[in-house]
């Protein structure tokens, strides 16, 4: 919804509130999407998009504006090498996440270490890129880190990322004050 509101496609959009859960199948949705996914795009023609990439790549050929995965190299080789990082940042928090939910002594602390490792390795070298972050404009490795930055703020508060991290911290800010993700918050779906 964040690249929707950045196209401004929005209004061409109709959304369909739609909870997934790590243990409970969304049989409905199943039906479109058999990964039982979100983001799931249903076009008007019936063809079923899911994945957010591919969603963002169909959505980037419906406007005239700037796109948020560029055609031109070195620029969409960056957009998609930052996009992998942020995919790659909540594909470690997501089980990490999953793994807190099981009782204590069934919870694999060497899994955790890994995780969290790599957790850190990616703020470190975002910390790097911050700057660049900064200069370059707008694509959907921009909106792939900043959401996974905003899931790490919201379900682990206690990883504490802006320590030692001042210049990505302020990048983040900046993508949390855009009208895009202001108009889109995270949900608590617990």
């Amino acid at each position: 919804m964040i690249a929707a509101h950045e196209m401004g496609l929005t209004d061409r959009i109709t959304t369909v509130r739609t909870i997934v859960g790590g243990t409970t199948p969304h049989a409905e949705l199943m039906k479109i999407n058999p990964l039982g996914k979100i983001p799931t795009l249903e076009i008007g023609d019936g063809t079923v998009i899911y994945d957010s990439p591919v969603v963002i790549e169909y959505l980037d050929t419906l406007h005239t504006g700037t796109k948020l995965i560029p055609s031109a190299w070195p620029e969409r080789l960056t957009a998609l090498r930052r996009h992998a990082l942020g995919q790659g940042m909540l594909d470690c928090a997501l089980p990490l996440l999953a793994e807190g939910f099981r009782p204590p002594e069934g919870q694999s602390d060497p899994h955790k270490d890994l995780w969290r490792a790599k957790l850190h390795a990616c703020i470190d070298a975002l910390e790097h890129d911050a700057e660049a972050l900064g200069a370059s404009g707008f694509t959907i490795g921009h909106l792939s880190i900043g959401v996974a930055l905003c899931y790490l703020d919201f379900r682990f508060a206690n990883l504490a990322w802006r320590d030692g991290h001042s210049k990505l911290a302020a990048w983040h800010s900046t993508f949390n004050a855009r009208p895009s993700v202001v108009a889109n918050p995270p949900v608590d779906d617990r």
